[in-house]
């Protein structure tokens, strides 16, 4: 009892009344950390080799929805561990990830490593911020608190913002190339190519100028390619960008194709309402132009013009203040 109330002592001078609980909570991470790949690496169940014909049949069943392991990546063995095991919540990962551009296999994976990790390193390095705080000051305990939980919030939450920040952008640049597609494509269709030739086309002339659209595009013409049916080809096309338009487009298609009518004449009625829908996205944008620079013209005009206007009186008006108040102070005298 002795060593323990001269080490709860010791901890309470060096950290603050909070030292124990930092200590046991610095402790408990640092053997959950060591316990965590025993934990891992558990042994493999004999049943598992009479269940691996049956789960690989299910896999392949579900058109490559849950993962498929090869063997090559290092995170492997982490899988169950770094991976949503509801099919639904993985499907939605990756669909968001694909919409971002991470087309690999272990995306998914990679994705949430990347949120363990970042996560449990800021939040290390918040605790060892607060233990260096508390030896050198003496902080209260809601800001040793949150210096040790808000280098953990944002680390985990990165690389969310940051892949929603590429599937936007993606969106954005996907929806911008669009219109140039199309007319690209009806050229094509009118002189005399196919829809497929005229799909891998459009993905050669695109590369240079909207990289993200002509890659789809070039996805769409291997699978067809491949001998893949097209209207799950463009479906997936749609469900890959996320962009309404595209959804609209391939409905287009496939309604064409399914009632025989000329692709070439539904092509050009919708990239005409592609190339109005593109003017009014422009003309809304600068609508709202000026209200956007209201306040900036506001906080950079009048503060010169008050200056300009109405400094030179109140400087005479200071130095007539301070004139007067010079002549009372010499009568009092």
């Amino acid at each position: 009892m002795q060593l323990l109330d001269t080490i709860n002592a010791y901890l309470t001078d060096l950290l603050g009344p909070f030292g124990p609980l930092m200590a046991a909570g610095m402790l408990g991470v640092v053997m959950i950390l060591l316990a965590l790949p025993a934990l891992l690496q558990k042994e493999k169940d004999p049943l598992d080799r009479l269940r691996a014909p049956t789960r690989d049949a299910t896999v392949k069943n579900k058109n490559d929805k849950l993962r498929t392991y090869q063997g090559k990546d290092k995170l492997e063995r982490y899988s169950n561990f770094l991976e949503p095991q509801n099919e639904k919540e993985y499907s939605a990962v990756r669909l968001k990830l694909l919409q971002a551009g991470y087309k690999s296999k272990n995306a998914v994976r990679f994705y949430h490593f990347c949120q363990f990790a970042l996560g449990l390193g800021l939040l290390v390095l918040g605790l060892v911020y607060a233990i260096y705080n508390s030896a050198t000051g003496e902080p209260s305990t809601k800001a040793t608190i949150l210096s040790i939980l808000i280098p953990g919030v944002v680390g985990y939450m990165t690389p969310k913002y940051w892949v929603s920040r590429r599937q936007a952008t993606r969106q954005e640049n996907i929806v911008n190339g669009f219109p140039d597609s199309l007319d690209m494509m009806l050229v094509c269709v009118e002189a005399g190519q196919s829809l497929d030739q005229s799909i891998i086309r459009v993905s050669r002339e695109l590369r240079s100028g909207f990289p993200d659209l002509a890659d789809e595009y070039e996805i769409v013409s291997h699978e067809m390619k491949a001998g893949k049916d097209k209207t799950l080809v463009l479906r997936d096309m749609a469900e890959r960008c996320g962009v309404p338009d595209i959804s609209s487009f391939v409905t287009v298609l496939i309604q064409s194709q399914q009632f025989g009518t000329s692709i070439a004449e539904a092509l050009r009625v919708y990239a005409g309402e592609m190339r109005d829908k593109r003017v009014m996205r422009a003309e809304e944008k600068a609508n709202t132009l000026p209200t956007k620079m209201t306040l900036a013209t506001m906080m950079l005009t009048v503060p010169p013009l008050l200056i300009i206007l109405i400094g030179p009186s109140i400087y005479e008006i200071y130095v007539t203040l301070g004139g007067g108040a010079q002549e009372a102070t010499g009568l009092d005298e």
